[in-house]
């Protein structure tokens, strides 16, 4: 059974490792894919986006994903199967599961674990990844049916993140950033589509604006398109519309960050 790891926990502390070992404890034979532990911390958006944009790359199992920032309070924890391949997807209930899910045909099946009697008998309510969450996927990856780690729940109850802001027009586009990566790049609630509804063809000049920061740009397909500190917009890897500049950091260009509002408008427009 292949296992999933994806967590705002980092590399530094033994939180991702310790999660890994009551994974294996229970299912040693799980094959675990750490997909990331850089999620900007309590990032639920930037979480739920990179988990929608991984999964489709591997292998149906199961799927831990947390990132947390309500860990200890009364948010529900769940486990889910897709209607599609039948993945089960493990985290909190918090907006951070469900676009996953909707790439393999929404959620056929949901169970919560608050309470789940394979969970730790004393968890630590501030580490559920390691007393809640991993002791139910080792159990799922070991071949444990999704009833036998939880209650049922309705999944039409399943907590759903507000849609990002995004507004195009002809000459122009308006979104929120829903993850900066480590390159400083931009990625936008958009859909690449987006470019063509705005009129953006290659090699179109786009002025990006945040705040009282502006960046020139120029629609490209690569980083190779724009010249060295030259702004590009272009689709990324996940398909959504991304500001970079070419071996700089547009984040720092614009001063933004997960969240922030990023107006493009044609230049002279």
């Amino acid at each position: 059974m292949v296992v999933t790891f994806l967590s705002d926990f980092g590399l530094d502390d033994e939180f991702v490792g310790v999660c890994h070992g009551v994974i294996l404890r229970r299912a040693p034979q799980a094959r675990i894919i750490d997909l990331a532990h850089g999620v900007p911390p309590q990032d639920v958006r930037a979480g739920a986006v990179l988990l929608a944009a991984a999964l489709p790359y591997t292998p149906p199992g199961v799927h831990l994903a947390v990132v947390d920032p309500g860990v200890g309070s009364e948010r529900r924890a769940v486990a889910l199967r897709t209607a599609e391949e039948g993945r089960c997807l493990v985290g909190p209930d918090n907006g951070l599961l469900l676009p996953a899910a909707e790439r393999f045909g929404g959620v056929a099946e949901a169970v919560e674990i608050g309470g789940s009697p394979v969970a730790s008998p004393n968890p630590a309510p501030t580490f559920h990844g390691r007393d809640l969450f991993a002791p139910v996927v080792g159990e799922l990856a070991a071949g444990a049916p999704l009833e036998a780690v939880g209650t049922p729940l309705d999944p039409k109850a399943l907590v759903q993140l507000p849609p990002p802001l995004c507004e195009v027009g002809v000459g122009w586009l308006r979104s929120e950033v829903v993850l900066v990566d480590r390159y400083g790049n931009l990625t936008l609630a958009a859909a690449g589509g987006a470019l063509a509804e705005a009129g953006f063809q290659g090699g179109t000049a786009v002025v990006a604006s945040c705040g009282d920061r502006a960046l020139p740009l120029r629609v490209g397909r690569t980083y190779a398109d724009v010249e060295p500190g030259g702004g590009l917009l272009h689709i990324d890897s996940r398909g959504l519309v991304a500001v970079a500049v070419r071996e700089g950091s547009a984040q720092a260009a614009l001063g933004a960050r997960g969240g922030a509002v990023v107006l493009l408008k044609a230049a002279g427009g």
